[in-house]
């Protein structure tokens, strides 16, 4: 049955895509309502403050404010309910800390995201700690089980079929509707999306550069400094990209160096 009064919802995140999926997911439930989106947490804080809403989709990944920023720039006590929406888990510990709802792990299906509403309105009509608690430690036995990544690509360029380990890639660059991947001399056009293909590179080996850019870090030569907090990642044949502010602290974190 429909509340008397609708629950009123923002979508924080950067990727436009992503923020149409969860209105998409929502617009055949009468019990919320979608009153704002933000491409950043700066927009975020904003609005929060503006319009007070009950309920936030919040990525945590996000360029000049990341979604923890928010959470810090409101105070928990005026926080509306939050779920992240994320495609990282290694922040799911600290997601608990500042006593979120739900945590949904990208990319995430119609009936994961209604569980995660379901808590939501739960949590808001009733606010019980013991319910919380109970349903992050479902969450964070979801989180820990392993997820499956395919260990090869499959190539078909000109009649042909190619197969690529996830260690034969030296780096992948979004183009327009497709995805180019850089294989030694060769460069493969996939017609993918990058949200697709960072399902299917090792995290492990992987690390997102740039919105549009992942690179293989065992190809790394060097990092020089640049303008603007932004870095230029040399690889071994020579290649140099751009690390953009927005991306430059995943690096240290599998380095173990600190820029």
């Amino acid at each position: 049955m429909a509340a008397t009064k609708p629950i009123k919802a923002i979508i924080v995140d950067d990727e436009q895509p992503a923020r149409n999926k969860i209105r998409e997911l929502l617009k055949t439930d009468p019990d919320v309502e979608v009153i704002d989106e933000c491409s950043n947490g700066r927009e975020a804080v904003q609005t929060i403050t503006a319009k007070t809403p009950d309920l936030m989709f919040l990525d945590i990944q996000m360029p000049e404010l990341d979604g923890f920023g928010v959470i810090e720039a409101i105070g928990l006590d005026q926080l509306p309910a939050v779920i992240f929406a994320t495609a990282h888990d290694h922040y799911a510990v600290r997601a608990f800390e500042v006593h979120a709802v739900d945590y949904l792990l990208k990319p995430f299906d119609r009936q994961r995201f209604q569980t995660a509403l379901d808590r939501a309105k739960t949590h808001l009509q009733l606010d019980h700690r013991k319910e919380l608690n109970q349903w992050w430690n479902s969450i964070l036995r979801e989180l820990k089980a392993p997820v499956r990544r395919d260990e090869r690509f499959v190539v078909k360029s000109g009649g042909r079929v190619f197969f690529l380990k996830n260690d034969e890639i030296d780096w992948v660059e979004a183009s327009g509707n497709y995805v180019r991947v850089h294989a030694g001399k060769e460069t493969h056009l996939l017609r993918e999306t990058m949200n697709a293909i960072a399902k299917k590179l090792d995290p492990a080996l992987f690390i997102r550069i740039h919105r549009s850019t992942f690179v293989n870090i065992e190809k790394i030569k060097e990092l020089q400094p640049w303008f603007h907090g932004e870095y230029v990642v040399i690889l071994r044949d020579g290649t140099q990209l751009t690390m953009s502010r927005s991306y430059r602290n995943n690096l240290p974190e599998l380095l173990g160096t600190s820029l």
